[in-house]
């Protein structure tokens, strides 16, 4: 279990461009390339694709090179790091942040450590995140933490130490998930070919139908969509091609899922929903078996998804092969009288 030294020296870095954090987390983020796929994808599609394609592949542990600390600056979109810097040893990268907006809204504040959870200390975790959440605190209004998203171990004494300095409270648990990844060698081939279950990428023509789907899904959550907002939402998944439907032999879209969060090796699925008429048929399994399926064949390693603990959906993604751990749970934490977002 990693513990506190006496020689050991703790840096936060803020990072303002996607180009300033991956130039120093992207060795380590490209380690873990599947439990840091929220952070990670999210800087590579805010940096320049000439930058992702060559500087950033070639970087290692050897070209980081940390400023002693860097001030606090008011912005709205950003990366926080924190180092441990040993004496006469190189840099660790222990912890990222992440508090960037979407076209729909604010993100929730999303947080990443490389560190197995068994290691982690109340002591070590306690000034690392003490040092966060007093650097994070410097640069936002505080109404602009809306809710924080991570595993379990950090989100809980990140939100106790927010409350602590901020005095805004945490509410009840909006989102309580397990993370699940997929790989060829734990993924399961399709069986069935079945044409009841017609699989495509979804085109414009199907906005206003998969757009109906979009919203349904956010109903009932934290994060709603109106039908214009959800409509939107599918615009803009389908001019990415990152939208994909399974469609019934009468032409009806039964399910949607969406290819997103996407780095060199691993993409995330999102957004997998069917349609109340159409459910236990099946279609949801036949989505995302194809859509992984596709991924795997296109060159990518690893799929990732979250699924909600109580969430029936589990034993679906588990017949595709998905695999995941019931002790690596994920958590997010909302805070009563925030300025509420969307992701």
């Amino acid at each position: 279990m990693l513990t506190p030294t006496a020689q050991e020296q703790v840096v936060v870095l803020q990072h303002g461009s996607a180009v300033d954090f991956l130039a120093v987390a992207y060795p380590t983020l490209r380690q873990h390339e599947l439990s840091a796929n929220i952070i990670l994808a999210h800087a590579l599609k805010r940096a320049p694709t000439e930058y992702v394609l060559t500087d950033c592949q070639f970087l290692t542990d050897a070209d980081i090179q940390l400023p002693p600390s860097s001030q606090p600056i008011p912005a709205t979109d950003f990366w926080l790091t924190v180092w441990s810097h040993p004496a006469e040893s190189p840099p660790v990268l222990d912890m990222a942040l992440s508090c960037l907006h979407s076209s729909f809204g604010n993100y929730p504040i999303f947080l990443f450590t490389p560190v197995e959870r068994s290691s982690l200390s109340p002591q070590w975790l306690s000034r690392r995140i003490g040092d966060a959440v007093a650097h994070l605190s410097a640069c936002v209004q505080p109404e602009r933490v809306f809710s924080v998203f991570g595993v379990a171990s950090l989100v809980v004494p990140f939100a106790k130490v927010w409350t602590e300095l901020t005095g805004f409270q945490p509410g009840e648990e909006l989102y309580r998930a397990f993370f699940a990844f997929c790989t060829p060698r734990t993924f399961k081939t399709p069986v069935s070919t079945s044409m009841e279950h017609i699989v495509r990428r979804a085109a414009m023509f199907d906005a206003e139908e998969a757009g109906r789907l979009c919203q349904e899904f956010t109903n009932g959550s934290e994060y709603p969509l109106s039908p214009a907002q959800a409509i939107t939402e599918a615009e803009e998944l389908i001019r990415k091609g990152q939208l994909w439907v399974s469609e019934t032999i009468v032409g009806e879209i039964a399910s949607i899922c969406a290819v997103t969060r996407s780095s060199l090796h691993v993409s995330g699925i999102t957004k997998v929903y069917t349609t109340p008429n159409w459910r236990r048929k099946g279609f949801a399994q036949k989505l995302v078996q194809e859509v992984t399926q596709r991924l795997f064949e296109c060159g990518k390693h690893g799929v990732v998804l979250y699924v909600g603990c109580e969430n029936n959906a589990k034993r679906v993604y588990e017949r595709v092969g998905f695999l995941s751990e019931d002790s690596d749970v994920c958590l997010e934490l909302g805070f009563v009288g925030t300025n509420v977002g969307h992701w």
